[in-house]
């Protein structure tokens, strides 16, 4: 799935809940909210802080 880094340990990950997609804000380690969309996700971070962490293969 997707992860999204920011400021002050701020992240943001596309995971299944109840099987459905949302998006899970943490800011150091701690949960901050569930979202259901970027709107919603808009609500708690400024989108323009997130930056996409690429997980590159090893080996």
């Amino acid at each position: 799935m997707s992860i999204w880094v920011g400021p002050e340990q701020l992240t943001v990950e596309l995971i299944r809940l109840n099987g459905r997609p949302v998006l899970r804000v943490r800011k150091h380690g701690y949960h901050l909210a569930y979202c259901r969309n970027v709107a919603e996700l808009a609500t708690h971070v400024d989108l323009a802080d997130l930056v996409e962490l690429i997980m590159l293969p090893t080996g």
